[in-house]
């Protein structure tokens, strides 16, 4: 069920401020904005893996070793590859500039206590 207009502005002031209040966690929970899944490196590791599958047969239908082994690594490559994450390069990061200078900064737990007792303002 996709959330509504209202739940998702909600949701990204809430993630904009946990990330102000907290950088360090907030990235340890959430994915990095400045990196993102590449469909080029995913073609190419999915390619490299099948090279890497084909030499391993190879290196067991003619009872090489060292064959085997080469492809069992280029075979890990290409998964290791595939599933990297590509940094976007010459996107600049805010961090943090862009507040207001003459308006102080509430802390998450404030911001979320004064929503609450809008709520119950409004419902009297």
């Amino acid at each position: 069920m996709p959330l509504s207009e209202h739940e998702q502005k909600l949701l990204e002031q809430l993630e904009k401020q946990l990330n102000e209040d907290d950088p360090k966690f907030a990235s340890s929970m959430g994915s990095d904005p400045g990196r993102s899944w590449s469909t080029r490196h995913l073609v190419i590791g999915v390619l490299a893996t099948l090279a890497g599958i084909m030499l391993l047969l190879v290196g067991v239908t003619v009872q090489n070793i060292v064959v085997g082994v080469l492809g069992f690594v280029v075979m890990g490559a290409g998964v290791y590859f595939a599933t990297m994450r590509s940094s976007a390069v010459g996107k600049a990061k805010s961090t943090g500039s862009a507040r207001k200078s003459g308006k102080p900064r509430n802390s998450f737990m404030s911001n979320l206590e004064e929503r609450w007792d809008e709520r119950h303002r409004g419902e009297s």
